[in-house]
């Protein structure tokens, strides 16, 4: 067996991390297990170390490593067959989990399209959109309104309605498609719809829409929480407002809850927090529980239909892996076994210690905000952290985060206990602290 340290080695003469340089390689954690909440790492230098994963492997991991039930339904699918084309062919699992879907999801959502990943499904629900309005005879509307701030994926499409300035993918520039946006909502989930910050922003909306009416497709947005674009809440009130400008000028209304869904910020979709629907629903991350890559597309008859029964009689998309068995079962296990408990009122108690824990921090010099939704909490500095400062600083204190841009911010599993929950908190506050 190689010792962490030459694994290490190759890894950085190797392997392309994200969002990292192949010669200037950012320092790496050998992981030797996971189990439960916790990963054990390998310093290096025959050293180990256990942290509590506040990430969940990127928001994905609800139910933690490990977990015996969706363990077992892989096994039991294994054991079946672990894969078959989804061209002319179809399988239990597979039409499970769409009715599953079906069932949770939004009351006119009503048909599923299984992807490989979030930022497919994104590509996906682009095509839908413009399929839909060629279909319709609307042949010019090509473009997708979305707001600043926000963050949908890697893919080329997805990239396009990523924040053009401040986003991951301004290096694009020039070569993605040129979306339409509007400016990012005011900040703060609490804020009234008579706020004037809102009424500003609602009026520049309105304006953006009505300029552009008979060019835009969709309007695309995270529902109520930014995620990797900054990890920022909004007023349900702005989301109201985007389905009203929908219907009014015959856009589909896109709702990206891949970071949002199954719970993570205190509803089972975020956009239930402001009572609107959408047309089309992309849903993935927490979808298998962190176990295995998959997103879906949904959508409403209409949609379906319309698409249906426009040029080509069919949805031009189909992925290798499309609805692969082995992930369709570890999803509806993960749907099932998160439905079978109180999911709500875990979350909410992960709200209330990550806002306990996280408090301490807002009177540390160097912060700007420290907020939390759902399970979700989040510390802002006033200019751009020390990754591996920071990094290194919490996990001193048992504590895996991964710290972007101005953020150092924790989604943690679900079954994270209150003493976990706390732990993070004080690790978090305290590195920051340790910092200043």
């Amino acid at each position: 067996m190689r010792s962490g340290e030459e694994l290490l080695r190759r890894d950085a003469e190797l392997l392309w991390h994200p969002y990292s340089s192949l010669t200037q390689p950012a320092p790496m954690h050998l992981v030797t297990r996971a189990d439960g909440v916790r990963l054990q790492l390998d310093d290096g230098a025959g050293g180990s170390v256990e942290a509590i994963d506040a990430m969940a492997s990127w928001w994905c991991m609800i139910h933690g490593y490990r977990n015996p039930v969706l363990d077992e339904a892989l096994k039991r699918q294994v054991d079946e067959f672990s894969h078959v084309m989804f061209g002319g062919l179809t399988h239990e699992p597979a039409i499970r989990l769409a009715e599953r879907l079906v069932e949770i999801s939004p009351a006119p959502i009503e048909h599923v399209f299984f992807c490989d990943s979030g930022s497919v499904s994104v590509e996906v629900a682009i095509k839908l959109a413009l399929q839909y309005q060629v279909a319709r005879g609307n042949n010019g509307r090509t473009r997708m309104l979305t707001v600043r701030g926000g963050y949908h994926g890697d893919t080329f499409a997805p990239m396009s309605v990523c924040d053009p300035v401040n986003g991951m993918h301004s290096l694009f520039t020039g070569a993605l498609k040129e979306q339409v946006f509007g400016p990012q909502p005011p900040a703060g989930f609490d804020r009234a719809d008579d706020d004037p910050e809102y009424l500003a922003w609602a009026v520049a909306m309105r304006q953006v829409a009505a300029q552009y009416a008979d060019e835009v497709a969709a309007i695309v947005v995270e529902p109520i929480l930014q995620g990797a674009g900054g990890m920022y809440p909004y007023s349900p009130a702005c989301l109201r407002l985007l389905r009203s400008l929908a219907d009014e000028h015959g856009f589909l209304l896109i709702l990206d809850e891949i970071a949002t869904g199954f719970g993570r910020t205190g509803t089972f979709f975020a956009s239930e927090h402001a009572g609107v629907d959408p047309d089309i629903l992309c849903v993935g991350k927490a979808l298998t529980g962190g176990y295995l890559s998959m997103a879906a597309t949904l959508c409403t008859t209409d949609v379906a239909h319309t698409v249906s029964g426009g040029p080509g009689g069919a949805l031009m998309h189909g992925p290798t892996f499309m609805a692969n068995p082995l992930a369709c079962a570890v999803a509806l296990a993960s749907i099932d076994l998160l439905l079978g408990q109180d999911w709500a009122g875990r979350v909410a108690s992960i709200s209330a210690g990550l806002s306990a824990g996280l408090a301490p921090a807002a009177s540390l010099p160097g912060v700007k905000d420290v907020r939390v939704l759902g399970a979700v909490g989040v510390v802002q500095l006033g200019g751009p952290v020390d990754v591996k400062r920071m990094t290194d600083a919490v996990l001193r204190r048992g504590v895996w985060v991964r710290p972007f841009r101005d953020l150092i911010y924790t989604m943690p599993p679900y079954v994270c206990t209150d003493e976990e929950i706390a732990t993070i908190g004080h690790a978090v506050t305290e590195a920051i602290a340790e910092g200043n």
